[in-house]
């Protein structure tokens, strides 16, 4: 037996410690912790119930030894020591954070199947060269401080944490006080330093989207991350009475922020259909109803895989969102723009492969959500692992997976974990 063959028997070995039913276990537990009528659940980062789902999961991790980091931003890093450990750890992870009405998979899948893992490794004695690390990102919803993907962006240096700390949520709490209490709260948590190298990182998550259910596929084989822009546009009209003002006469910032919105409707229809462009929030004021609306605002979200057309049609988009409509001043800002990412070829191929060695059935596509895996991307060879959901619907209570295909997943994670890890008996 070669030697690749013999590395190859041991993963399947431990492939087959991982265990459906505790991972289903796991899920049910963490979906406690900001529990909301129904099956979703409101988790906000650094929230109480963020802190108190933290807390549970490092309580299930005591008995094994694992090495516990958090690093400035309050990601946490749950570290499974290799044969060398002056090698920078094989890395795997996602958030524990949820929209307000989120599901019970977005995010802590990824996290869970980390650990699921490291339980299925230790069950199966296997020891890799490199450490395994499994880490939860701090805030990548962005739901209740901006922005998104916090965590994430703050490590890999994309943001510093200097530029994020005055963030407040809605009820004015500043990120500052919000972070020192999460810090506080899992004293037996080792410093890390921002930006800590890793030989790899791969992230498993649900799919947030139809195709893997539509094509009856378990595995997702991601290949990169589709480019984003995101802006913020607003008309500034006068408000007037809505009895007594002639319709000639009035500056509607309502009825000018319709008209914008059908010629951006009309914009992008001209474009290929796997564009993606959403209105997702709509503020207007002063919001009473017998008042002419001299203020209205809405967000803009525009993502393709190709950075040409994310170019193209975001710079368009700038330009028709400014001058003046309907006697209402037009402005627009952009608050993000990120390029397609595509991962590594040699980590997509990993995955890939280790799901074809399981019998998984898989499928390459790009993801159409925004991941800590983007960010990661900067600083390591990354990839992604997706599994169904069904009806594709997600950031929804009725988010749902199947136990069957997050374990099936996690037995994909372990494969390409173990094997960029090197392993030996």
């Amino acid at each position: 037996m070669t030697g690749a063959e013999e590395d190859w028997t041991l993963i399947a070995r431990a492939c087959a410690k991982v265990s459906e039913s505790r991972l289903w276990r796991m899920h049910e537990e963490m979906a406690a912790f900001g529990a909301i009528p129904g099956p979703g659940v409101n988790r906000q980062a650094f929230s109480a119930e963020d802190i108190a789902a933290r807390r549970a999961m490092l309580a299930w991790l005591k008995p094994y030894g694992f090495e516990i980091f958090v690093d400035d931003i309050a990601n946490l890093f749950i570290r499974r020591a290799g044969r060398n450990p002056d090698l920078p750890p094989v890395t795997t992870g996602s958030h524990m954070d949820s929209q307000p009405r989120g599901g019970r998979f977005d995010g802590i899948y990824g996290v869970l199947a980390g650990i699921e893992v490291l339980f299925a490794l230790e069950d199966a004695g296997l020891a890799t060269e490199h450490p395994l690390e499994v880490v939860a990102w701090s805030n990548e919803e962005g739901s209740r401080f901006a922005p998104g993907a916090m965590g994430s962006m703050v490590y890999s240096g994309a943001r510093r944490l200097d530029e994020v700390l005055d963030s407040q949520d809605g009820d004015g709490v500043v990120l500052r006080d919000a972070l020192a209490a999460t810090l506080a709260a899992t004293p037996q948590a080792r410093p890390r330093a921002l930006g800590s190298p890793a030989a790899a990182y791969i992230e498993a998550h649900i799919e947030q989207g139809p195709l893997l259910e539509q094509q009856a596929t378990t595995i997702g084989v991601v290949t990169g991350i589709q480019g984003t822009r995101w802006f913020s546009v607003e008309l500034r009209g006068e408000s007037a009475h809505a009895g007594t003002t002639p319709l000639a006469v009035r500056r509607d910032a309502f009825q000018a922020a319709v008209a914008v919105v059908n010629e951006l409707n009309a914009l992008v229809a001209a474009e290929p259909e796997d564009l993606r462009f959403t209105i997702g929030r709509f503020d207007v004021g002063p919001n009473t109803p017998n008042s002419v609306a001299d203020r209205v605002s809405f967000s803009i979200d525009m993502r393709h895989p190709d950075a040409a057309l994310v170019r193209r049609v975001g710079d368009a988009i700038m330009r028709l969102c400014d001058g003046e409509r309907l006697g209402c001043r037009l402005s627009i800002v952009e608050n993000f723009n990120r390029p397609p990412c595509a991962f590594a070829p040699d980590i997509v191929d990993a995955v890939e492969a280790a799901a074809r060695l399981l019998g998984e059935s898989h499928l390459r596509l790009a993801s159409g959500a925004f991941h800590d895996a983007l960010f990661m991307n900067d600083i390591c060879p990354t990839g992604m692992i997706f599994v169904p959901c069904e009806r594709g619907i997600s950031h929804n209570p009725a988010e749902n997976a199947a136990p069957a295909d997050l374990a099936a997943g996690a037995r994909v994670l372990l494969a390409t974990l173990a094997g960029l890890a090197t392993t030996h008996a």
